[in-house]
């Protein structure tokens, strides 16, 4: 379907002195993110399979692999033993994702949703959890945001004027969020290892919790939990008490102080666009979504803006797609699935580049 370059690749000052030095190497790769952003993720799939499955495999470093909402679910896709055959399970279930309408509505109740999505991660995921708690190289880091005060239970009324809080809270400064959500943080790792997490956390109210079998899904699940679309997961086990919503709340795109934990690595980040947006109520506000040091040693893998104009709609699958398409399952799945296959050749751009590398082809982030 498109035609031309797909691929932009873009890199903080320290990562792009070490590309034009070295190239790129697996064993370069200290951080794998993966945003939040919905059917957007899509676009990445043939990227995931070709880093999980074909590149990261020729080292043997540990990676760090950090999601939020359907980036915790790729990331800890990538932890199965069969990540490939997942990643494009993954992608179906995805894409054919469906839910009723009651009578005289127009989307579905978020009870209905999220009844829907637990029993979807639980087939999905099985009697896997396992490979993904153990596996000998990655070290999965599942961001959640956990609400105080008005936010702490979820109420029909507490949680709309919660999230007005919130919002008015953001506009202030970033860090006035916390007032209302912290971040909390599900990470996996051998024990006989010190358990801290890949980036340093001064920027956020933060807590980091151990990832076990008992609380996996509710925490993935919580991660992939959009205020009013889905309900929050509360007292998940392990995990202080309370609402636990969506990672991308608090963490839309992972714009997170890599760089102070990891100076000799590199952050490897597939992802839909340049931008690094630190909260999702953060979209507005254009003048946080410039580079910060954070990302001084991440390299972006983005599709270039003109290739997406040619894509169904003139844009990546997202949200909205819901509503464009309402009951009308098999064209919004046929528009999926287009904008899917297409992006297969970010991962052929991305393999040829690694072959030779051209430094001139890397922009600034």
């Amino acid at each position: 379907m498109a035609s031309g370059t797909a691929l932009r690749i873009y890199a903080g000052p320290r990562a792009r002195a070490h590309l034009q030095r070295e190239g790129l190497r697996p064993q370069d790769i200290a951080v794998v993110p993966g945003a939040a952003g919905g059917p957007k993720g899509l676009v990445l799939g043939p990227l995931d399979r070709f880093l999980f499955g074909e590149w990261l495999p020729r080292s043997s470093q540990p990676v760090h692999l950090v999601g939020a909402s359907i980036g915790a679910w790729r990331m800890a896709t990538a932890c199965l033993d069969d990540a490939v055959p997942a990643f494009e399970r993954l992608e179906r279930d995805y894409i054919a994702q469906d839910y009723e309408l009651e009578a005289g509505r127009k989307t579905p109740t978020a009870k209905h949703v999220s009844e829907r999505f637990a029993a979807n991660l639980a087939d999905f995921y099985g009697d896997r959890i396992a490979q993904v708690l153990a596996h000998p190289r990655y070290r999965l880091h599942v961001v959640t945001s956990r609400g105080r005060h008005l936010l702490g239970r979820e109420h029909r009324v507490g949680t709309p004027l919660g999230y007005l809080g919130a919002y008015l809270s953001n506009t202030v400064h970033r860090r006035a969020l916390g007032l209302w959500l912290e971040r909390v943080v599900f990470s996996t790792g051998p024990a006989e290892e010190a358990f801290a997490l890949p980036f340093d956390s001064a920027d956020f109210t933060t807590r980091q919790v151990r990832l076990t079998e008992t609380n996996f899904q509710p925490a993935l699940q919580a991660s992939c939990s959009i205020p009013f679309v889905l309900q929050a997961i509360h007292d998940i086990p392990g995990a202080p008490r309370g609402a636990y919503w969506d990672g991308g709340i608090t963490d839309y795109h992972l714009h997170l102080d890599y760089a102070a934990r990891h100076p000799d690595g590199l952050v490897l980040y597939p992802h839909f666009q340049k931008a690094v947006v630190p909260g999702w109520l953060d979209k507005a506000w254009r003048w946080r979504h410039g580079a910060t040091p954070f990302l001084d040693t991440t390299i972006v893998l983005a599709p270039d803006p003109e290739w997406i104009r040619k894509l169904p709609n003139g844009k990546l699958p997202d949200r909205t797609d819901f509503t464009r398409y309402g009951t009308d399952l098999l064209s919004r799945m046929q528009a999926w699935h287009a904008a899917a296959d297409a992006s297969r050749q970010l991962a052929d751009e991305f393999a040829q580049w690694l072959e030779r590398p051209d430094p001139a082809r890397v922009e600034a982030l």
